[in-house]
């Protein structure tokens, strides 16, 4: 506690000063550029990952990157995603997961969660990426099983995702972006689902960023 306590003190007396602009104008309000949901593993620092700065990103944290689909429950993730939709008319959306993710081991290996029924209840929202796995990769290693469960989670939460009302109306109407990440821990490297080639793909180039949206409706006259 010594650590934070110290890192806090740090903060306002080096760092806090140097930004002090930023944060006073911050203080009046926000307008984050993207909306991330990630996991909670403390290994996945988004602002560290994405070197950005405060205000930028509006963050939803959670075991294993889960998107429950709409009316599953009246939860957190479902009405962080609805403010930052509505209220703060966020444009981009990611569901981000990550390697050796602790919360797929748990849905991956749902014995180990006896002790933990909340854990249990809460991944049962990943239950169709674990069957997708269970379905395509039956005789892969465990250890790639995690990896493959860990990407095609995110694919199952961007599915609940468009669940939503807020979330699709704007889908249908262009004005907002969905994207699919995976962040390997050991290497750095991030993979972005592409819609349009079906697969994850390196994300490299700024000019071009893969995205997950489905298109836009075509609106009759």
């Amino acid at each position: 506690m010594r650590r934070i306590v110290e890192g806090v003190r740090r903060f306002q007396h080096e760092i806090f000063p140097q930004k002090q602009d930023l944060f006073r104008r911050l203080a009046g309000g926000q307008a984050p550029r993207a909306l991330l949901v990630t996991c909670g593993d403390s290994r996945l620092v988004p602002d560290l990952l994405m070197q950005t700065e405060p205000g930028e990103l509006f963050i939803c944290r959670n075991a294993g990157n889960i998107v429950p689909a709409y009316g599953a429950s009246t939860d957190g993730v479902s009405a962080t995603i609805e403010y930052a939709v509505v209220a703060l008319g966020i444009r981009h959306l990611i569901v981000c997961g990550h390697s050796d993710c602790g919360a797929m081991k748990g849905v991956l290996y749902p014995d180990s969660l006896r002790t933990m029924p909340t854990v249990a209840a809460w991944l049962r929202h990943a239950d169709a990426a674990r069957h997708v796995v269970e379905a395509l990769y039956p005789d892969r290693p465990e250890v790639e099983k995690l990896e493959l469960l860990a990407r095609e989670n995110v694919l199952a939460q961007l599915a609940n995702l468009l669940t939503h009302p807020a979330v699709a109306a704007r889908l249908a109407c262009g004005t907002l972006d969905v994207y699919g990440w995976y962040y390997e821990i050991a290497t750095g490297a991030v993979l972005a689902w592409d819609g349009d080639s079906g697969r994850f793909v390196p994300l490299e180039s700024e000019e071009r960023v893969p995205c997950a949206s489905p298109r836009p409706h075509w609106v009759e006259g």
